[in-house]
């Protein structure tokens, strides 16, 4: 009998997604003995022909992380879609848009007339920029299209489920893979990983002050944070209240903030606009003025509040006619 079929793929991400398998350490040989891996490029040597010969349906299921940027990107992921049975979004780039999605406050010239001509770094006398096709000797050569809007994986193609984190947690990598081998899964759709917010499951939240008020927030940088007490009750955001659950406390046991990658429970449609809603209940002030003066301490409030879900919130992106 033939083993089960899994790719995986790698999109506009940094990659940590791809080392959340590797993190499986030994249990990565569970996985082994129970599947056959038939693309994995980034690990093993295959091409897009082989993925193209095979049958349609004929991958049991394709883990793809990263959000959309490039055309070669979305290309594969339909190719991905039509050769396989089921498809996991694989981290938080797939699952909402993830880092890469902030680009959506720019747009494609903006960004490269940063990177190309402004950095301090760049030395570019002849404003050279990547071109989609350039002749050279008569043989034409292409680079991917770079498009203005980053997308999650869902804006692109049909996912079955979607695996949270950046980059999702090896116990939950594990849970998902055999609960889809043993055919042990909820409705499609599904996020797999808890659905409650990470403030129900944090040891701090005992902490946290039955009337919580803000007058200040602060940076983790600038203050020395209380290894034990609420983030919130110590200034510093935290998006744990607008957050699921699921990631095992990785930032919090590093007394570090939750920057919100494992994304909104199914009861929030808008992560970004659920925590802004929180927080503006804590600020600690009536008069307008004193409330633009505490407002004015967090800094960049959009990146902050969508860092890992702008593509898929209500915003979006920033409009091109602001841009420009």
């Amino acid at each position: 009998m033939s083993k089960p079929k899994i790719a995986f793929y790698w999109c506009a991400s940094c990659g940590g997604c791809e080392e959340a398998v590797v993190d499986l350490a030994e249990n990565i040989l569970k996985v082994i003995e129970a599947v056959e891996i038939v693309f994995w490029p980034v690990a093993l040597d295959f091409k897009k022909k082989d993925v193209e010969a095979m049958p349609d349906g004929s991958i049991t299921v394709s883990f793809i992380n990263g959000s959309v940027r490039l055309s070669e990107q979305e290309e594969m992921v339909h190719l991905l879609r039509q050769k396989s049975q089921l498809v996991v979004a694989f981290g938080s780039c797939a699952h909402l848009g993830g880092i890469p999605g902030l680009a959506n406050f720019w747009n494609k010239e903006t960004i490269f007339h940063r990177v190309y001509f402004t950095t301090p770094s760049t030395v570019n006398p002849d404003r050279v920029v990547p071109q989609e096709k350039v002749i050279i000797e008569n043989k034409e050569l292409t680079l991917p299209a770079f498009y203005d809007t980053v997308r999650a994986l869902d804006q692109v193609i049909e996912v079955d489920y979607y695996l949270p984190g950046c980059a999702p947690p090896p116990n939950l990598v594990m849970k998902a893979v055999f609960a889809i081998l043993e055919g042990n899964l909820p409705p499609k759709g599904s996020v797999l990983a808890p659905n409650k917010s990470l403030c129900d499951d944090c040891d701090r939240n005992k902490t946290k002050p039955e009337k919580l008020t803000i007058k200040e927030f602060k940076r983790p940088w600038e203050v020395w944070l209380d290894p034990e007490k609420c983030f919130l009750a110590q200034g510093v955001i935290c998006l744990g209240p607008a957050s699921r659950t699921g990631c095992e406390e990785r930032c919090i046991s590093a007394n570090m903030p939750c920057r919100g990658c494992f994304g909104p429970t199914d009861q929030v449609y808008d992560q970004g606009a659920k925590f802004l809603s929180a927080l503006a209940s804590l600020i600690d002030a009536k008069d307008e003025k004193e409330i633009e003066k505490i407002v004015q301490t967090i800094v960049d409030p959009a990146g902050t509040f969508y860092q890992f879900s702008l593509p898929k919130s209500i915003l979006g992106r920033r409009k091109l006619e602001a841009i420009k």
